[in-house]
């Protein structure tokens, strides 16, 4: 069974399912739906439609350049069976997979760095900039707060599930200026 690529969005474009279109040279495209298809008769750019791999490959959101990416690249070569080939394979194709995940996540990790630290800049920005529109009894809170080295206290619930039950661990954290985060004590509440 041939799983092939979408020609426009590159995703998989399973057997019976999608549109094939053929030009008149002879040529095949294959479609995942006909999201795709329209938007290839429209002429679009694949590059220029944020929900298309072509994107996110061209903007710097997913990995370019990496060996385990050559993996899916269609090999058209007949082999004849090998029982321990197969085995070998599967075997490979998961760690390959594996592989792949991790230097994802690695890639995304890097990618996002500093992003929360902007993010808070800017809305330190614009409670700056627009003080006049907020209400009297919140101004003294936001000089203070913009005042203090020390800005915000920040309350996370997490869920966690240990052995013998579901247990709620509450958290406090004082998010500083500078970025750093500081944990106060942990709590634990049955849920």
């Amino acid at each position: 069974m041939r799983i092939e690529t979408c020609h426009f969005c590159s995703r998989p474009c399973y057997p019976s399912k999608g549109i094939t279109f053929v030009r008149n040279d002879a040529k095949s495209f294959r479609f995942c739906r006909s999201k795709c298809h329209a938007n290839f008769k429209m002429k679009r750019n694949p590059r220029k439609l944020g929900w298309t791999k072509a994107f996110r490959r061209a903007h710097g959101k997913e990995m370019t350049v990496d060996s385990t990416l050559q993996f899916q690249q269609r090999r058209n070569i007949p082999v004849r069976y090998n029982r321990e080939l197969v085995a070998k394979t599967l075997l490979a194709m998961e760690r390959v997979e594996e592989v792949r995940r991790r230097r994802e996540r690695a890639f995304y990790r890097k990618r996002m760095e500093g992003v929360k630290e902007k993010e808070i800049e800017k809305d330190r920005k614009l409670v700056e900039e627009n003080q006049h529109l907020l209400p009297p009894q919140y101004r003294d809170q936001v000089e203070k707060v913009l005042a203090e080295p020390e800005a915000m206290e920040v309350e996370e619930e997490v869920l966690e599930e240990k052995q013998k039950g579901k247990m709620k661990t509450k958290r406090k954290q004082k998010l500083r200026r500078d970025g750093t985060v500081d944990e106060d004590e942990e709590m634990e509440v049955d849920a």
